[in-house]
C-alpha cells in the first residue's frame, strides 16, 4: 500500500557535480539549484496528461528556467585608509 502525499518532501540531488533540491508536493516537482529560488517547475497534470503536453511543459519549463549555478569568487575586503595620511 501506499502513502498518500500530503505535505512536501525536499531532497537534495547532485548533478554533474551540482548540488540541487528536489521538492515534491501535491502540485507538482520543483528542482532548483541549492541556494536558489528559481528552477525547473513541473505540474502533475502535465505530467500525466501526454507526451505532446509534457514536451511543451519542459520546453516551456526550459525557456524560462536561471542558468546553472556559476562558481563565486569572493570579493577581497578593502583595507580602511590610515587617518591623517593625506595632505
Amino acid at each position: 500500500m501506499t502513502t498518500r502525499l500530503e505535505g512536501t518532501l525536499k531532497r537534495e540531488i547532485t548533478i554533474d557535480g551540482a548540488p540541487y533540491t528536489l521538492t515534491i508536493d501535491t502540485a507538482g516537482l520543483k528542482l532548483v539549484p541549492k541556494g536558489r529560488r528559481k528552477g525547473y517547475e513541473l505540474e502533475w497534470s502535465a505530467f500525466v496528461s501526454g507526451d505532446a503536453a509534457l514536451a511543451a511543459a519542459l520546453n516551456a519549463t526550459m525557456a524560462s528556467a536561471p542558468l546553472p549555478a556559476q562558481p563565486t569568487t569572493k570579493a577581497k575586503p578593502r583595507k580602511a585608509p590610515v587617518k591623517g595620511s593625506r595632505k
